[in-house]
Protein backbone atom coordinates (compact mmCIF):
# COMPACT_ATOMS: atom_id res chain seq x y z
CA UNK A 1 0.00 0.00 0.00
CA UNK A 2 3.06 2.21 0.82
CA UNK A 3 4.41 1.39 -2.26
CA UNK A 4 1.61 2.76 -4.45
CA UNK A 5 1.02 5.97 -2.50
CA UNK A 6 5.25 6.58 -3.51
CA UNK A 7 3.95 5.79 -6.94
CA UNK A 8 0.72 7.96 -7.04
CA UNK A 9 2.73 11.10 -5.55
CA UNK A 10 6.08 10.79 -7.94
CA UNK A 11 3.46 10.69 -10.94
CA UNK A 12 1.46 13.72 -9.20
CA UNK A 13 5.14 15.29 -8.93
CA UNK A 14 5.23 15.00 -12.68
CA UNK A 15 1.96 16.22 -13.17
CA UNK A 16 2.69 19.35 -11.14
CA UNK A 17 6.41 19.59 -12.95
CA UNK A 18 4.61 20.07 -15.79
CA UNK A 19 2.13 22.40 -14.92
CA UNK A 20 5.10 24.71 -13.20
CA UNK A 21 6.58 24.26 -16.91
CA UNK A 22 3.42 25.86 -18.88
CA UNK A 23 3.43 28.75 -16.26
CA UNK A 24 7.18 29.44 -16.91
CA UNK A 25 6.51 29.07 -20.81
CA UNK A 26 3.35 31.23 -20.38
CA UNK A 27 3.89 33.48 -24.10
CA UNK A 28 4.12 30.26 -26.06
CA UNK A 29 0.63 28.74 -24.73
CA UNK A 30 -0.71 32.18 -25.79
CA UNK A 31 0.87 32.10 -29.52
CA UNK A 32 -0.50 28.24 -29.87
CA UNK A 33 -4.06 29.25 -28.42
CA UNK A 34 -4.17 32.23 -30.84
CA UNK A 35 -2.97 29.89 -33.81
CA UNK A 36 -5.79 27.69 -33.26
CA UNK A 37 -8.14 30.05 -32.79
CA UNK A 38 -7.34 31.53 -35.88
CA UNK A 39 -6.86 28.39 -37.67
CA UNK A 40 -10.09 27.33 -36.77
CA UNK A 41 -12.02 30.46 -37.73
CA UNK A 42 -10.31 30.03 -41.03
CA UNK A 43 -11.39 26.72 -41.67
CA UNK A 44 -14.96 26.83 -39.83
CA UNK A 45 -16.18 29.97 -41.85
CA UNK A 46 -16.07 27.91 -45.06
CA UNK A 47 -19.47 26.64 -44.25
CA UNK A 48 -20.86 30.42 -43.96
CA UNK A 49 -19.02 31.13 -47.66
CA UNK A 50 -20.47 27.84 -49.27
CA UNK A 51 -23.41 29.31 -51.56
CA UNK A 52 -27.03 27.63 -51.67
CA UNK A 53 -27.21 26.10 -48.54
CA UNK A 54 -30.29 26.85 -45.91
CA UNK A 55 -29.48 27.85 -42.62
CA UNK A 56 -29.91 24.86 -41.21
CA UNK A 57 -27.20 23.07 -43.55
CA UNK A 58 -24.75 26.07 -42.30
CA UNK A 59 -25.23 25.55 -38.94
CA UNK A 60 -24.66 21.23 -39.59
CA UNK A 61 -21.31 22.56 -41.76
CA UNK A 62 -20.49 24.85 -38.99
CA UNK A 63 -20.81 21.94 -36.48
CA UNK A 64 -19.20 19.56 -38.47
CA UNK A 65 -16.39 21.40 -39.40
CA UNK A 66 -15.59 22.82 -35.79
CA UNK A 67 -15.73 19.00 -34.26
CA UNK A 68 -13.10 18.26 -36.65
CA UNK A 69 -10.81 21.76 -35.38
CA UNK A 70 -11.47 20.75 -31.99
CA UNK A 71 -10.58 17.32 -31.89
CA UNK A 72 -7.47 18.01 -33.93
CA UNK A 73 -6.24 20.81 -31.52
CA UNK A 74 -7.16 18.43 -28.86
CA UNK A 75 -5.11 15.75 -30.54
CA UNK A 76 -2.28 18.28 -31.56
CA UNK A 77 -1.84 19.14 -28.13
CA UNK A 78 -2.56 16.16 -25.95
CA UNK A 79 1.14 14.44 -28.72
CA UNK A 80 2.85 17.57 -28.01
CA UNK A 81 2.07 17.08 -24.00
CA UNK A 82 3.21 13.78 -24.50
CA UNK A 83 6.31 14.16 -26.81
CA UNK A 84 7.89 16.87 -24.82
CA UNK A 85 7.96 14.59 -22.03
CA UNK A 86 11.57 14.54 -23.84
CA UNK A 87 11.78 17.92 -25.39
CA UNK A 88 11.23 19.75 -22.11
CA UNK A 89 13.62 17.55 -20.31
CA UNK A 90 16.28 18.42 -23.14
CA UNK A 91 15.68 22.07 -23.06
CA UNK A 92 16.02 22.46 -19.26
CA UNK A 93 19.18 20.12 -19.40
CA UNK A 94 17.42 17.52 -16.52
CA UNK A 95 16.69 14.65 -19.31
CA UNK A 96 19.90 12.48 -17.78
CA UNK A 97 18.75 13.01 -14.18
CA UNK A 98 15.15 12.39 -14.90
CA UNK A 99 16.05 9.09 -16.87
CA UNK A 100 18.10 7.48 -14.51
CA UNK A 101 16.14 8.68 -11.42
CA UNK A 102 15.00 5.12 -8.77
CA UNK A 103 11.39 5.50 -10.49
CA UNK A 104 9.63 3.41 -12.66
CA UNK A 105 9.16 4.53 -16.22
CA UNK A 106 5.43 3.82 -16.12
CA UNK A 107 4.92 6.33 -13.41
CA UNK A 108 7.08 8.98 -15.34
CA UNK A 109 4.57 8.61 -18.01
CA UNK A 110 1.61 8.46 -16.05
CA UNK A 111 2.15 12.12 -14.52
CA UNK A 112 2.99 13.24 -17.81
CA UNK A 113 0.06 11.75 -20.24
CA UNK A 114 -2.53 12.98 -17.22
CA UNK A 115 -1.11 16.35 -17.70
CA UNK A 116 -1.18 16.55 -21.74
CA UNK A 117 -5.19 15.23 -21.16
CA UNK A 118 -6.03 18.17 -18.91
CA UNK A 119 -4.04 20.24 -20.79
CA UNK A 120 -5.69 19.53 -24.09
CA UNK A 121 -9.10 20.01 -22.54
CA UNK A 122 -8.38 23.26 -21.05
CA UNK A 123 -6.94 24.08 -24.11
CA UNK A 124 -9.45 22.98 -26.32
CA UNK A 125 -11.97 24.13 -24.39
CA UNK A 126 -10.70 27.89 -24.55
CA UNK A 127 -10.47 27.76 -28.12
CA UNK A 128 -14.72 26.71 -28.62
CA UNK A 129 -15.19 29.86 -26.29
CA UNK A 130 -13.52 31.90 -28.25
CA UNK A 131 -14.80 30.27 -31.67
CA UNK A 132 -18.47 30.21 -30.35
CA UNK A 133 -18.97 33.81 -30.36
CA UNK A 134 -18.45 34.27 -34.15
CA UNK A 135 -21.05 31.98 -34.91
CA UNK A 136 -24.60 31.70 -34.03
CA UNK A 137 -24.88 27.67 -33.16
CA UNK A 138 -27.95 25.74 -32.68
CA UNK A 139 -26.89 22.89 -29.75
CA UNK A 140 -30.26 22.41 -28.45
CA UNK A 141 -30.05 18.85 -29.44
CA UNK A 142 -26.27 18.30 -28.34
CA UNK A 143 -25.67 15.66 -25.86
CA UNK A 144 -22.89 16.90 -23.56
CA UNK A 145 -22.50 13.61 -21.14
CA UNK A 146 -21.84 11.55 -25.01
CA UNK A 147 -19.01 14.43 -25.72
CA UNK A 148 -17.53 14.11 -22.60
CA UNK A 149 -17.55 10.52 -22.71
CA UNK A 150 -16.06 10.18 -25.96
CA UNK A 151 -13.18 12.73 -25.63
CA UNK A 152 -12.04 11.33 -22.34
CA UNK A 153 -12.39 7.39 -24.08
CA UNK A 154 -10.30 8.55 -27.08
CA UNK A 155 -7.70 10.13 -24.83
CA UNK A 156 -6.46 6.39 -23.40
CA UNK A 157 -5.62 5.87 -27.86
CA UNK A 158 -4.66 8.59 -28.09
CA UNK A 159 -2.02 8.73 -25.41
CA UNK A 160 -0.94 5.18 -26.39
CA UNK A 161 -0.01 6.79 -29.70
CA UNK A 162 1.65 9.99 -28.35
CA UNK A 163 3.84 7.33 -26.18
CA UNK A 164 4.73 5.47 -29.19
CA UNK A 165 6.04 8.56 -31.59
CA UNK A 166 7.67 10.24 -28.51
CA UNK A 167 10.70 7.84 -29.20
CA UNK A 168 11.00 10.24 -32.14
CA UNK A 169 13.06 13.26 -30.32
CA UNK A 170 14.24 10.55 -27.63
CA UNK A 171 16.45 8.63 -30.73
CA UNK A 172 16.62 11.76 -33.26
CA UNK A 173 17.70 14.42 -30.82
CA UNK A 174 17.81 17.03 -33.99
CA UNK A 175 14.42 16.39 -36.04
CA UNK A 176 12.92 14.13 -33.90
CA UNK A 177 9.99 16.54 -33.26
CA UNK A 178 9.93 17.76 -36.56
CA UNK A 179 9.21 13.93 -37.31
CA UNK A 180 6.30 13.61 -35.08
CA UNK A 181 4.47 15.57 -36.50
CA UNK A 182 4.43 13.16 -39.86
CA UNK A 183 2.52 10.88 -37.54
CA UNK A 184 -0.06 13.27 -36.33
CA UNK A 185 -0.38 14.75 -40.62
CA UNK A 186 -1.43 11.02 -41.26
CA UNK A 187 -3.69 10.87 -38.76
CA UNK A 188 -5.28 14.44 -39.97
CA UNK A 189 -5.39 12.55 -43.44
CA UNK A 190 -6.99 9.64 -43.00
CA UNK A 191 -9.56 10.24 -39.99
CA UNK A 192 -12.22 12.25 -41.79
CA UNK A 193 -11.41 15.83 -39.94
CA UNK A 194 -12.87 18.31 -41.80
CA UNK A 195 -14.53 15.58 -44.38
CA UNK A 196 -15.73 12.10 -44.05
CA UNK A 197 -13.75 8.70 -44.90
CA UNK A 198 -15.94 7.87 -47.74
CA UNK A 199 -14.39 10.69 -49.97
CA UNK A 200 -10.82 9.05 -49.64
CA UNK A 201 -9.50 6.57 -52.11
CA UNK A 202 -10.61 3.04 -51.40
CA UNK A 203 -6.68 2.05 -50.66
CA UNK A 204 -6.97 4.72 -48.05
CA UNK A 205 -10.30 4.15 -46.30
CA UNK A 206 -8.72 0.94 -44.32
CA UNK A 207 -6.02 3.33 -42.70
CA UNK A 208 -8.85 4.99 -40.90
CA UNK A 209 -10.36 2.26 -39.26
CA UNK A 210 -6.54 2.32 -37.41
CA UNK A 211 -7.17 5.92 -36.12
CA UNK A 212 -8.61 6.55 -33.31
CA UNK A 213 -9.67 10.01 -33.56
CA UNK A 214 -11.83 8.17 -36.77
CA UNK A 215 -14.15 7.02 -33.97
CA UNK A 216 -13.71 10.10 -31.92
CA UNK A 217 -14.73 12.28 -34.30
CA UNK A 218 -17.71 10.23 -35.39
CA UNK A 219 -18.86 9.96 -31.62
CA UNK A 220 -18.35 13.60 -30.87
CA UNK A 221 -20.42 14.45 -34.37
CA UNK A 222 -23.57 12.20 -33.54
CA UNK A 223 -23.65 13.34 -29.67
CA UNK A 224 -23.55 17.07 -30.73
CA UNK A 225 -25.09 17.08 -34.39
CA UNK A 226 -27.97 14.42 -33.79
CA UNK A 227 -28.00 14.43 -29.67
CA UNK A 228 -26.91 10.63 -29.14
CA UNK A 229 -26.83 9.34 -26.00
CA UNK A 230 -23.76 6.98 -24.57
CA UNK A 231 -25.83 3.68 -25.31
CA UNK A 232 -27.04 4.27 -28.86
CA UNK A 233 -25.83 1.24 -31.16
CA UNK A 234 -24.38 4.24 -33.65
CA UNK A 235 -22.23 5.93 -30.02
CA UNK A 236 -21.42 1.86 -29.46
CA UNK A 237 -20.68 1.27 -32.74
CA UNK A 238 -16.91 3.73 -31.89
CA UNK A 239 -16.58 2.57 -28.52
CA UNK A 240 -15.47 -0.94 -28.63
CA UNK A 241 -12.75 0.20 -31.80
CA UNK A 242 -11.82 3.07 -28.94
CA UNK A 243 -11.43 0.25 -26.03
CA UNK A 244 -9.61 -2.39 -28.22
CA UNK A 245 -7.17 0.18 -29.56
CA UNK A 246 -6.47 1.81 -26.31
CA UNK A 247 -5.86 -1.56 -24.51
CA UNK A 248 -3.22 -2.42 -27.63
CA UNK A 249 -2.05 0.88 -27.86
CA UNK A 250 -0.86 1.60 -24.63
CA UNK A 251 1.23 -1.38 -23.43
CA UNK A 252 2.79 -1.65 -26.78
CA UNK A 253 3.67 2.32 -26.85
CA UNK A 254 5.17 1.66 -23.24
CA UNK A 255 7.26 -1.34 -24.72
CA UNK A 256 8.45 0.61 -27.53
CA UNK A 257 9.52 3.58 -25.18
CA UNK A 258 11.44 0.96 -23.09
CA UNK A 259 13.54 0.00 -25.48
CA UNK A 260 14.16 2.53 -27.41
CA UNK A 261 15.25 4.35 -23.48
CA UNK A 262 17.51 1.49 -23.67
CA UNK A 263 19.35 2.18 -26.41
CA UNK A 264 19.02 5.86 -26.08
CA UNK A 265 21.44 5.29 -22.70
CA UNK A 266 23.28 2.62 -24.40
CA UNK A 267 24.73 4.76 -27.02
CA UNK A 268 24.54 8.22 -25.30
CA UNK A 269 21.43 9.61 -26.87
CA UNK A 270 20.10 11.27 -23.54
CA UNK A 271 22.72 14.41 -24.14
CA UNK A 272 21.32 17.27 -25.36
CA UNK A 273 23.37 16.74 -28.63
CA UNK A 274 22.81 13.04 -29.00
Amino acid sequence: MSSMIHQARASYAFFERNWNLTKRYWAWEVVWLFYNVVNALSITFIAQATPDLKPSQVNYMILYLLIGTSVWTYLSVTFDGVTDVINIERWEGTIEHTFMAPISRFTHMIGSCWYAIAHGLLFTALQLIVVVFFFHLDLSHANYLTVVFMLLLGSISFIGFGIATSVLPLLYTEKGMQMSFIVRAVILLVSGVYYPISVLPAWMQPLSWLSPATYVLNGLRFGLLTGKPIWSPEIWGNVWPLLITGTVSIPVGMLIFRMAERYAKRTGRLKRNG
